[in-house]
């Protein structure tokens, strides 16, 4: 079993998804507006719970490839939002996924926050040396978020996925270790150095 530890961040931190984050993880996917500009179509009851439970599961494949984390509040331990990372198979590469926090969530306007603590962990403990992230290209206020999350534009995919019933493009953006890690803060240094990549019991 593989356990990311918690990533402390100045306005927020990250934590592994536990059983009882099921209602407002359920409540994110099912919600009309929170997964309109999401690379997938907004789920009913049954696919969001079928969904949480493979995230539950993640701690459990060997190579981890996928990390789906709650992000919570500072001395608060409820989930307002998640966000992931997907290792991919190839090279020392991974991308930034899924980044969703609830309306009335405490954290709301830190939502990059949330990525640099999980690109300081990919850049440290698992050695990544590439990130990458990307957002529709008609979700505007993104642009601000990834630029603040110390990544680069890239480029536009044309038509990467189908939701809604339509394509739409994908606005890319992306860093690499040596650079990244220059912008560092002191809470993401502490994650850059951290000796203990996956936690295993």
């Amino acid at each position: 079993m593989t356990h990311l530890p918690e990533l402390h961040g100045e306005h927020l931190w990250l934590r592994e998804l536990r059983a009882t984050d099921l209602i407002a993880f359920e409540r994110i996917y099912t919600h009309r507006v929170l997964t309109r500009y999401l690379g997938i179509d907004r789920m009913d009851a049954r696919q969001a719970q079928d969904a949480f439970a493979q995230c539950l599961a993640q701690p459990y494949t060997h190579p981890r490839r996928r990390h789906t984390l709650a992000i919570c509040a500072p001395g608060d331990d409820v989930m307002v939002g998640t966000m992931g990372l997907l290792v991919e198979d190839y090279g020392r590469n991974a991308m930034l996924t899924g980044l969703v926090l609830l309306p009335d969530a405490p954290v709301r306007g830190h939502g990059h926050e949330a990525g640099r603590l999980l690109m300081a962990y990919g850049f440290g403990p698992l050695g990544l040396h590439r990130i990458w992230a990307g957002h529709r290209a008609d979700h505007a206020r993104m642009r601000d978020v990834m630029l603040a999350a110390g990544l680069r534009p890239e480029a536009t995919l044309r038509e990467l996925f189908h939701t809604q019933g339509r394509w739409h493009d994908v606005t890319t953006y992306s860093t690499v270790a040596p650079e990244w890690r220059r912008s560092a803060t002191h809470a993401e240094q502490a994650v850059l150095a951290s000796t203990h990549s996956l936690q295993s019991s």
